[in-house]
């Protein structure tokens, strides 16, 4: 696989959106924005949502109101702003921006799908993303990042793999036997035939780096709602599969995750979960 440089998916995801929305991608602005506990999310002007994970160990600096402000000082100027300037963010360096700018490019993704009449891949809601994994005898997989899900389902399958995780802390005890630190992934990415990848890569911008140490007809699935968006550029650099979240009702959405809320609270409610895989 040809050597990558990071932000290759997100800056051709944006050339995408930009093909398919034309005109109306100027005319767009980001209605409402929320950056919440554990999910971000936006409504766009055209009534589309879109969510990503808060990436709340990332942000280190926020510890008073100085710092803070100095990490977000569009606060209560958010609403209104074009998804232009959203999607600049995504390139500056700072976390938070970057945040809301996955969520409104995911938010305009729903908004092209609506356009699109032949997307060349099936888009399934209500489906969740670790059903369409499968786990092969004496095949070795990596996992990138805590998905508990996944990880359950490989330990009762008594499979060969490991975890990828920065905070060592996020897993149990029992799981800490599959533990190898992020830095590692040199060593277990290129053997893995089973790749399962946090979208939140997308935000520490690790995931293209992953994708080129992956190994020629590995089962490479990208999912959580950071990666909710125009599948194209994944499936071209290897990714097979896509797991995120369509929202359904922006703004109860955002009300949910205003409050602290989780999947728990929005799934089957303001928002879905979403397969993205290529057609047979």
């Amino acid at each position: 696989m040809e050597n990558m440089t990071d932000n290759i998916i997100l800056r051709e995801t944006i050339r995408q959106v930009e093909r398919v929305l034309e005109d109306k991608l100027d005319r767009l602005t980001v209605e409402r924005a929320v950056l919440g506990l554990f999910f971000s999310g936006v409504k766009l002007s055209d009534g589309h949502g879109g969510l990503c994970f808060t990436p709340i160990k990332e942000i280190p600096a926020a510890v008073c109101c100085p710092s803070s402000a100095k990490e977000m000082p569009l606060s209560g100027k958010l609403a209104g702003r074009p998804v232009r300037e959203y999607l600049d963010d995504l390139f500056i360096g700072n976390i938070l921006k970057k945040t809301l700018g996955i969520a409104v490019l995911n938010a305009l993704s729903a908004s092209c799908w609506e356009l699109m009449s032949d997307k060349g891949y099936e888009l399934v809601t209500g489906v969740d993303a670790f059903d369409e994994i499968e786990i092969i005898p004496d095949h070795k997989a990596v996992v990138v990042g805590a998905l508990i899900p996944i990880m359950k389902k490989l330990i009762k399958a008594n499979a060969d793999f490991h975890v990828l995780e920065m905070d060592a802390k996020t897993l149990k005890p029992h799981e800490m036997v599959y533990y190898a630190p992020a830095d590692q992934a040199a060593k277990y990415v290129p053997d893995a035939d089973l790749l399962v990848i946090t979208g939140t890569t997308l935000l520490n911008d690790t995931l293209t780096g992953l994708l080129s140490m992956s190994k020629p007809g590995a089962q490479v699935i990208v999912t959580g709602p950071t990666a909710s968006m125009l599948p194209d550029a994944f499936f071209k650099y290897g990714v097979k599969v896509l797991g995120g979240v369509l929202v359904t009702k922006p703004d109860e959405l955002l009300d949910i995750i205003s409050e602290a809320g989780s999947g728990y609270h929005f799934f089957g409610k303001s928002a879905e979960r979403l397969i993205i895989k290529k057609q047979l």
